[in-house]
């Protein structure tokens, strides 16, 4: 169980941050941009679903995938190297990943198959849902370039990698039931 009594420590006012192993980094180690950059998923994810009032069933996947998004954070903040022995860490699992593919699946049966390019946009919800999935390549793009240069948990790459296929999907699912994709017409304005 996790309490706040204060939000404010004092401990980073150096310019450095801690690990749940108690190990301290500078807030500018690759590390905190990856823990982050989650975290502005995460955050982006919690604005598109204020646009979700009427697809309650992407809004309670959206849901389990902002608390998985706080286990990602909790499984980066605890590099393996700095593991105490008999402490356990947290990890994000070959289950959540198995779940987001599932989910990925069960939205994209329903959809008619590409046939070009979708631009961001449609309805108010999927515009929001393609920013989250621009920000979400972010953060796999920071976590990769950490995983070259120390361990990082193999689903945990998985999981960031599946959460903009995700988003990708949601947001076409979404738009199937209101405004339909914005299709890329490669040249229209030349």
């Amino acid at each position: 169980m996790v309490a706040l009594n204060r939000i404010y420590t004092r401990t980073g006012d150096d310019g450095s941050s801690g690990l749940v192993t108690g190990e301290r980094r500078p807030k500018s180690d690759l590390l905190f941009e990856c823990i982050g950059t989650v975290d502005e998923v995460n955050a982006a994810i919690g604005v598109a679903r204020t646009e979700l009032e009427a697809e309650p069933i992407v809004d309670a996947m959206l849901g389990r995938i902002q608390n998985d998004l706080f286990d990602l954070g909790a499984d980066l903040a605890t590099p393996e190297e700095s593991l105490k022995p008999g402490r356990p860490a947290l990890r994000v699992s070959d289950r959540e990943v198995e779940r987001l593919e599932g989910e990925i699946d069960e939205l994209n049966d329903v959809l008619e198959p590409l046939r070009s390019f979708v631009l961001p946009g449609g309805s108010r919800a999927a515009a929001a849902l393609h920013v989250a999935r621009t920000v979400a390549r972010r953060a796999e793009r920071l976590t990769v370039a950490l995983a070259a240069r120390e361990r990082v948990n193999s689903p945990a790459l998985r999981y960031i990698n599946r959460l903009s296929d995700f988003l990708f999907v949601a947001a076409r699912f979404v738009n199937d039931r209101g405004t339909g994709d914005v299709l890329w017409v490669p040249g229209q304005n030349r």
